[in-house]
């Protein structure tokens, strides 16, 4: 998902860095994996067997010539059995933390076909009306007012609508910016790439990076990534139209900053999500 993450994922992105010494034995794990398979399936085969003396000395009797056979028919009008699936332009919704939508993030692919403008939007809207965004979006609300932030909103059922559907703008508008409309303009990927493998911190950095590199649209070489810093911008400029001053360019700006570094956060939630999620699958097994 290229969704804004609207909840704290400073609290996420710690225990992303708490897992990370658990997930380099996995990953070795992993790489063995393949040659203990090879060899249990060198050891299951059968050993050559010599024909006994009766076999090499029998004589073939006549046979009639058989009706010729119909054409055996192709593999894909076989009974039980299905015709090659087409490759998908997007990754499936393998949800982060089994919750928040991820529709935006490439797992075991290096490059897909591009995103048409339609695909963008929808992968977007999808993310950003999800019950579950919409939920952490209504968390996150709940806190600002716990905190009074924005005084000015008040206390009350009142106070907290004002809270929550302005969090839900500034989700929606980065969301759409960063990930929809900037992306179709400037023919840019909106799309992140798992790394996958390597040792931690080099996976990391290239997560973090991110924010500032991107793909061609159709090229798919490296870019800077100018959809990341419009789409923020144009979402920091709108929110002065609907959130309390004062405002100024240093507020806007910095607006702009900490969408920016929460995204970078995000996008380390998922590169490493698979690893966790592998963690968290192998424990729930042996509970």
């Amino acid at each position: 998902m290229k969704d804004r993450m609207s909840w704290p994922l400073g609290a996420l992105l710690a225990i992303l860095l708490a897992a990370a010494p658990g997930l380099a034995p996995q990953l070795a794990a992993q790489q063995a994996e393949p040659a203990s398979l090879l060899a249990s399936l060198q050891s299951l085969t059968p050993s050559d067997q010599t024909p006994s003396p009766s076999q090499q000395t029998r004589t073939p009797e006549p046979q009639t010539p058989a009706a010729p056979s119909p054409s055996p028919a192709k593999p894909s009008d076989e009974p039980g059995q299905k015709p090659p699936a087409k490759p998908k332009s997007t990754q499936e919704n393998d949800r982060i933390f089994f919750a928040l939508p991820n529709y935006l993030t490439v797992e075991k692919s290096s490059s897909l076909p591009p995103l048409t403008t339609k695909e963008k939007f929808k992968a977007v809207a999808e993310g950003c009306f999800d019950p579950v965004e919409a939920v952490f979006i209504a968390v996150q609300a709940g806190i600002d007012q716990a905190d009074n932030v924005e005084p000015s909103y008040h206390q009350g059922f009142v106070g907290y609508s004002k809270r929550f559907g302005t969090a839900y703008a500034d989700a929606a508008i980065g969301n759409f910016g960063t990930g929809a409309i900037f992306p179709t303009l400037l023919r840019q990927d909106p799309r992140y790439y798992q790394m996958g493998k390597g040792n931690f911190f080099r996976r990391f950095s290239h997560a973090a990076f991110r924010v500032v590199i991107t793909r061609g649209e159709k090229s798919q070489k490296p870019q800077f990534n100018f959809s990341e810093f419009l789409g923020n911008g144009m979402a920091a400029g709108l929110s002065n139209t609907y959130h309390p001053g004062p405002h100024t360019i240093a507020s806007t700006a910095d607006v702009e900053g900490t969408q920016i570094v929460l995204d970078a956060a995000g996008y380390e939630l998922k590169e490493f999500w698979p690893d966790l999620r592998r963690l968290l699958v192998r424990a729930r097994r042996k509970t």
